[in-house]
């Protein structure tokens, strides 16, 4: 049930009450904290969470590693510093074998109709 609702159903006088029971509960805790030397639990600070720390030398470490990684990937391709050839051209002789293939695959096509309409 909403929390607003149920104060608005509330006469004074439960509020009234429910004021004073409140504030006694808060002495009472108050007094316990005393008693048990313990600080009241609304005046303790949430703990706060330590953020982790690296050191200069592990950063440092940890830089060397990838710099390394990264100059012996970079010499490993290019070997002879090769000229990539650009994309989508072909040699001759690879378009005549495309276009070969695809004249025999009409071809097949064409005598396989008329073979069906012959029939």
């Amino acid at each position: 049930m909403n929390n607003n609702n149920l104060l608005a159903k509330l006469s004074v006088q439960q509020l009234k009450r429910a004021l004073a029971i409140k504030q006694a509960m808060a002495d009472l805790e108050k007094e316990l904290g005393q008693i048990l030397g313990d600080e009241p639990t609304a005046a303790r600070p949430a703990p706060r969470s330590r953020k982790r720390k690296m050191s200069a030398a592990a950063r440092a470490s940890i830089s060397a590693a990838q710099t390394a990684r990264w100059a012996e990937r970079k010499k490993a391709a290019t070997p002879g510093k090769a000229l990539p050839r650009k994309k989508g051209e072909m040699s001759a002789a690879g378009r005549a074998r495309i276009t070969a293939g695809t004249k025999a695959r009409w071809a097949r096509y064409n005598a396989e109709k008329k073979k069906r309409a012959a029939a």
